[in-house]
Parts: structure tokens; sequence; C-alpha cells
């Protein structure tokens, strides 16, 4: 039984009710207040648990303020099986990157690090494809005093969404070259090669992966009418007219973690102080 299996429809159907079933609508029922990230109380993890598998992502709210530990983060992924981290090229020396408005190469050339809006986007999306980010935990140390919010979507949602439309929109994106990041070149040197792989693929546990990028330019997709067509229609499910989407901001001791969700980042000020921690890895979390 595999419900990402296009001819398994009796499995999907199943696993599709399940999932939809008493889903989530408002960022609110996302929340859970914590007391300690780096040391939850049983049914703090239960709570968080029940949330990450039903929605795969959850958010926690803490009394730590600004504090600027980032332990905080490592033993909260610790506690969910989240061990590998992926040393990107701008994280710190921990693996663990420091997103603020960056004034030095070369964060100052990756967005992240500035105070420009991000496009909508799962994380390591250019990575290889033995590489892929599965697990995501964002913390904030100090938030924008205006802008920074950040909107989250479900991409198991989005499956559905899409192959209730049109089932073939699935099959386009799980083709192998579905999506090509092109090299990161700097100054001749290639940092980067090409990055070609599908939107979707089921991993060796049978879960959901999605890599995606919405960005305009630095993308090829498949030249294939029918490819276009899903990434038409996938764009118009990344709006606040979807039920299933979330918005919100996170203020200082709150965070998210997550199987790598659909995510963005509008702008804020400039000159801001917003700081926030990202850890990225390579393991999926284990609610249970």
């Amino acid at each position: 039984m595999n419900p990402f299996d296009l001819n398994d429809h009796q499995a999907y159907e199943s696993w599709r009710e399940q999932k939809l079933a008493d889903y989530p609508t408002d960022i609110g029922e996302l929340i859970v207040a914590v007391k300690n990230p780096s040391a939850l109380t049983p049914p703090e993890h239960r709570a968080l648990g029940r949330l990450l598998g039903k929605t795969n992502m959850a958010l926690y709210a803490s009394d730590l303020g600004e504090n600027p530990d980032k332990d905080i983060i490592k033993k909260l992924g610790e506690q969910f099986g989240l061990l590998r981290l992926d040393n990107n090229m701008c994280a710190d020396e921990d693996a663990i990157s420091s997103l603020e408005a960056a004034n030095t190469e070369p964060r100052t050339g990756y967005i992240p690090y500035t105070n420009r809006p991000i496009a909508w986007h799962t994380d390591g999306y250019y990575n290889t494809l033995d590489h892929q980010i599965r697990g995501l935990i964002l913390h904030c140390v100090r938030p924008a005093a205006t802008g920074g919010m950040n909107q989250l979507l479900d991409q198991e949602i989005v499956y559905i969404q899409l192959r209730d439309r049109n089932p073939d929109y699935i099959l386009a994106l799980m083709h192998p070259q579905a999506m090509t990041i092109p090299a990161n070149i700097v100054d001749g040197e290639v940092l980067r090669p090409d990055a070609t792989g599908p939107v979707f693929s089921v991993m060796q546990d049978g879960n959901l992966h999605m890599r995606y990028t919405h960005r305009k330019r630095n993308i090829s997709w498949r030249d294939d009418p029918l490819t276009l067509e899903a990434v038409a229609y996938l764009g118009e499910l990344m709006t606040a007219d979807n039920p299933y989407y979330f918005e919100g901001s996170l203020q200082s001791g709150q965070g998210l973690i997550c199987n790598n969700v659909l995510h963005t980042r509008t702008g804020f000020e400039e000159g801001s102080k917003r700081l926030l921690y990202r850890a990225r890895y390579f393991d999926r979390i284990m609610p249970g």
C-alpha cells in the first residue's frame, strides 16, 4: 500500500481522508507552549509530535527570550531524531546558520542574509539528490521591528491539491529532470554544479519529499507543456486563498520545527537587528 503510487487509488484515498481529517486551518493551532525547547517535558514532546505527525510542522513558544545559546536548537533536534546537520556554505562553524542582515562576503550575495523577501521554497533545493534536506528548525532570537513574516504550507497538502486537480501533474513533477538549478559560479569558480531532479519524490522510508523554489531567475523547468502547467498551478496554491496556508511572525524564544515544509519570508526594514538560527538536517523528524 503506497499512497504516493499513482496507480494505488485505494491507498491514496485512505491516506488523503486521514490527512485532511481535522487538519488545522489557523496558525494558532500549530503553537505549543514549552518551558525549555532543549529539554521538553513528556507532554510538550507529545504535543509537538502530534502536530508534526499531522502537519509536518509545529511552532513552539518558550520563555527563553533573546537567549543566544545555539545548543537550544541542537538539543531540540536531537529529541526528534535530527542528528545529521547540513554544513552548507554560509553556515557557522557549528553548521547552524545565523540568519541576519550581513555586511561581508560571501553572505551578502545570498538573500537569507539580507533583509530582502524570500520566495516560496524548501531548503536545500539545490543540494544533490543524495543530500536532500528533510528536517529544518528555525529559532528566533530577535524579530524584526517590522516585516520578516513567514508563510508556511505542508508539502503533503500541496501534493493532494495537485493530484486532485490532475494526477498527471504529479507524474510531471516526479520526472527526474523536472527542475534544474544552474551551477553557482563565482569569479569563474564552480561552487556548486547544476542541480537537476524531481520536485516530488518518495524516499526509502516511504515518506514524500519535496524540493522546490518559486524563484523566477536562475531556474530551468523541463520543457514540457504538462510540467509548465503543473508548475503554474502549484504557484496558484501558494497564496492566502489556500485554506491550508499559514502566516505569522516568530518572536523571541519561538521557533519552527518541520519536515522542510514550503515556506517563505517577507522583507524587513533596513538596519533591523533580526536574528534567527537555522538548522538543516539530512534526517526526517521522528515525531513519536
